[in-house]
């Protein structure tokens, strides 16, 4: 974010193309082809988790700026992404129902995460044009990925 207010572009198109590989995996399922609906299954999966990942490891970098002004739950709040992205793997893992139940709660976890980038911006922990480029980033996936598990 910026000293004059409003979201670098570079940070807005990169955002953006952060969307091209789960609306490709999307698209790809929507397109009926049964042999790469897995592959392209397992893809979103992946990016959801990753990505879902990598939010909490933004919040551990604010928590970490923030230094003694940071919450405690903030510490907490930047560890389960990545709890949560291995947890809806364990299905996949032990033979269960997949990729559907996966899906829907790696979507419904990255719709989420606007909670704590809001709360973060009220700390003033997070940029006050933080949530300009959180809230269509984090409606995308998270819509993206509850597509994949309902198509």
């Amino acid at each position: 974010m910026t000293d004059r207010g409003g979201v670098p572009r570079l940070a807005l198109g990169l955002g953006y193309a952060g969307l091209l590989p789960p609306a490709a995996c999307v698209a790809a399922v929507a397109g009926g082809d049964p042999g790469i609906r897995f592959t392209a299954l397992a893809l979103l999966y992946a990016y959801g988790a990753v990505i879902l990942s990598f939010l909490g490891g933004i919040w551990w970098g604010l928590a970490a700026r923030g230094g003694r002004a940071a919450p405690d739950w903030l510490w907490f709040a930047a560890v389960a992404p990545s709890l949560a992205a291995v947890a809806t793997a364990w299905p996949w893992a032990v033979g269960l129902a997949w990729p559907a139940p996966s899906l829907i709660a790696l979507g419904a976890a990255v719709l989420a995460t606007l909670a704590v980038d809001r709360r973060l911006v009220a700390l003033r922990l997070a940029p006050p044009d933080w949530m300009q480029l959180r809230v269509p980033l984090s409606l995308g996936l998270g819509t993206l990925l509850i597509a994949g598990a309902v198509l």
